[in-house]
């Protein structure tokens, strides 16, 4: 396996930019995965590195080889699709096999590697079938094979699993990141599904409108986003967005205040606009409060809409009369509304006025004007800028 480096990868069609400036490493083993709304060039950035689509600007490194020029077969890479393309006239093994005796292979090589990938996705004794006698789960594991047998430096995968129904989804995850470990191989995966993401990866990679947004860690990236579009993608349902000023003492937005230190914020000042994060299951019932070890000020709020899920239920919380009858705009970014998780056993009715307080410690504050994030929590001991590190902070 090998590592991957892209160093200002730009690609433009005409006039329009598909990816914009993008630097970043992939480690010798690890797997990243490429997520971001659609359109937003993760798949074009993983057709440059394939060698299916050529940079406009930047350099494309495998190992310690620059492959910017060179074509697809020579840059020791493997393809998965969306599309599975199997090929309908040819039994199992010859699907997986056809690479290697494109590449006139000897047919004790071929059998080997084709019963080792075999081995490896589980498809003992499905040689002989054809793909039409196969579920999707299995046709898509044979396009694996098919990759496997190649013995690639890096594997790319365009949203392999985009096409398999929910329950078959979750099962080939756990399937994709056991062979990961089996292999111990160098994964760029691509995908909209930030389950996928979140759960298969070493890091995600998150874009938008072809720029890099954020390289980290799954739980960094939702616990630390560093910048409105990150925290809005990541985390389903979204998180809870509310505008608001600063003012001596606090943040001040339509329906509440949050007191802080507006000093400890780097960046703004006294009479800017501020946006306050904070996820749904961050919101609480006042008479939970006492659980919490910095619950802010308690806010009015009316229940609406109630949207049990089994093992927890979403609440639609209205914050004035204003928002009354206006669910027709996302609650995450709506100034007058709250989404609020709760357990299923919670006593709760729609159309209730209820108090709720805010989890200070997972409030996070960003940049009206520019989206960058601010701070990560309101508490003493985590009141801190992005990057930084509890005890900087404390020092």
């Amino acid at each position: 396996m090998a590592r991957v480096r892209l160093e200002n990868i730009t690609k433009r069609y005409g006039d329009e930019t598909a990816v914009d400036d993008i630097s970043l490493e992939v480690e010798d083993g690890e797997f990243v995965t490429f997520v971001g709304p659609s359109g937003c060039g993760k798949s074009t950035t993983m057709e440059t590195v394939a060698g299916l689509t050529e940079p406009t600007e930047g350099r494309v490194y495998i190992g310690d080889d620059d492959v910017t020029g060179l074509a697809p077969k020579d840059r020791g890479v493997a393809m998965v699709f969306q599309n599975i393309a199997l090929f309908p006239h040819m039994d199992v093994y010859e699907n997986i096999s056809f690479g290697l005796r494109l590449r006139k292979y000897d047919d004790e090589e071929v059998r080997r590697r084709v019963e080792e990938a075999a081995d490896i996705v589980q498809l003992e004794g499905m040689l002989d079938r054809m793909p039409a006698e196969m579920s999707g789960g299995q046709q898509q594991r044979v396009g694996i094979a098919r990759a496997i047998v190649r013995n690639p430096d890096v594997f790319l995968m365009d949203e392999p699993l985009a096409n398999l129904d929910a329950k078959l989804r979750v099962h080939m995850r756990t399937e994709l990141q056991r062979l990961h470990r089996e292999l111990d191989a160098t994964v760029i995966y691509v995908t909209h599904d930030q389950a996928e993401a979140m759960t298969m990866s070493n890091r995600i990679a998150v874009l938008n409108d072809g720029k890099l947004q954020q390289i980290a860690p799954p739980l960094v990236c939702y616990n630390e986003p560093t910048n409105l579009f990150v925290a809005g993608f990541i985390g389903s349902p979204s998180m809870n967005f509310v505008e608001g000023t600063l003012v001596e003492g606090g943040l001040e937005t339509n329906n509440f205040t949050i007191g802080l230190d507006p000093g400890r914020l780097s960046g703004v000042s006294i009479g800017d606009d501020v946006t306050l994060g904070v996820r749904p299951e961050d919101v609480h019932l006042t008479q939970y409060a006492d659980s919490l070890a910095a619950p802010t000020d308690p806010i009015d709020a009316r229940t609406d809409v109630l949207e049990p899920m089994g093992d927890e239920v979403f609440v639609y919380l209205l914050l004035s009369e204003a928002a009354e009858g206006s669910m027709d705009q996302d609650p995450a970014t709506s100034p007058n509304q709250l989404l609020m998780s709760v357990t299923p056993d919670t006593e709760i009715e729609a159309n209730e006025d209820v108090d709720v307080v805010l989890d200070r410690s997972k409030i996070h504050l960003f940049d009206t004007a520019t989206g960058d994030a601010l701070l990560h929590g309101l508490t003493d001991r985590s009141e801190r800028e992005p990057g930084t590190t509890p005890t900087e902070a404390d020092s």
